[in-house]
């Protein structure tokens, strides 16, 4: 069997991954993507491509947003020069083969389900908390897709109780780029933290330095987002009840996270009780660009 091409299409870089047929690591590479630029961005992708293939490999894209079922368009990209694009059919045509793309969360979740934390669980929900917050949906190692391209997008609902608690009483509305107010994004990405913590104590602080709760003051903003993401998270369990959620970006980087999310999201959970578990994410630095590659498991290819 030929191997497997799986890229991880960033708005600054493009990184690619050759996996051999257990799914390991054969080779690796990384482009800038050329930003703002669609045409010289399939070109970037072609290239990425030709340094890793061995012939005829099949080719998997992670993009930073799905395709319109309804006409093969690009919609919902941070990366806006991939919005309104035929973005598999134009990649398709570059490459001289059969092109398969999803979304860069569902190719997270489809790598930890795969080969990483998620590994021999039934259901895995696997989380973004950097920039954004993203999500995806794995059942039975396959990727979970729905009518619009939309399963797995937690990100932009509604933060749960939003100001039922006495330490979001100094949290107002947030607006959402979307379009609408208080989605999940707002508050439990990382820029979403640090205005939080802003919020509350009227200083700025990284992320990072948040999670580390190194005074009183991270302390609190730190306590409210892992209540936070508690909630939220109880809101996906009470649909879906995984087996696993494995966090990945950049605030999941946090050893902290994890006993104080999982005690707290029990008590949110119909029935005040979940048999699943929250953990951290395996992949490392490739994870996108591997499950990427894996949107070409051996029993669906065509």
């Amino acid at each position: 069997m030929s191997a497997r091409i799986g890229i991880d299409l960033g708005g600054t870089k493009i990184a690619g991954v050759r996996l051999d047929d257990a799914g390991g690591v054969e080779a690796s590479l990384r482009h800038p993507t050329p930003k703002g630029d669609y045409r010289g961005t399939i070109a970037a992708v072609r290239a990425v491509v030709s340094a890793l293939d061995d012939g005829g490999a099949s080719v998997g894209v992670g993009t930073p947003g799905v395709k319109r079922p309804s006409d093969g368009l690009m919609k919902n990209c941070n990366s806006t020069w991939l919005n309104g694009q035929p973005l598999e059919e134009d990649l398709a045509a570059a490459l001289h083969r059969p092109v398969r793309i999803a979304n860069d969360a569902d190719c997270f979740a489809l790598a930890e389900a795969r080969q990483g934390a998620g590994q021999g669980a039934g259901i895995v929900f696997g989380v973004i908390l950097g920039t954004g917050v993203g999500g995806g949906i794995i059942v039975r190692e396959q990727l979970l897709r729905g009518a619009s391209g939309l399963s797995g997008e937690w990100g932009h609902t509604p933060l749960p109780y939003f100001g039922d608690s006495a330490d979001e009483a100094a949290l107002v509305p947030r607006e959402c780029y979307c379009g609408r107010q208080n989605c999940i994004e707002t508050f439990l990405s990382g820029p979403g933290m640090a205005r939080t913590h802003h919020a509350l104590h009227g200083s700025s602080a990284r992320p990072e330095d948040i999670a580390a709760a190194g005074n009183r003051a991270l302390e609190t903003t730190w306590h409210l987002y892992c209540r936070q993401l508690a909630r939220s998270l109880a809101q996906v369990v009470n649909i879906l009840d995984p087996h696993v959620i494995v966090l990945g970006g950049g605030v999941s980087n946090a050893a902290s996270l994890y006993p104080r999310v999982n005690e707290a999201l029990g008590a949110h959970v119909f029935g005040g009780d979940w048999s699943g578990r929250v953990v951290a994410a395996q992949g490392g630095d490739a994870v996108g660009a591997v499950g990427a590659a894996w949107l070409w498991a051996e029993e669906n290819k065509e």
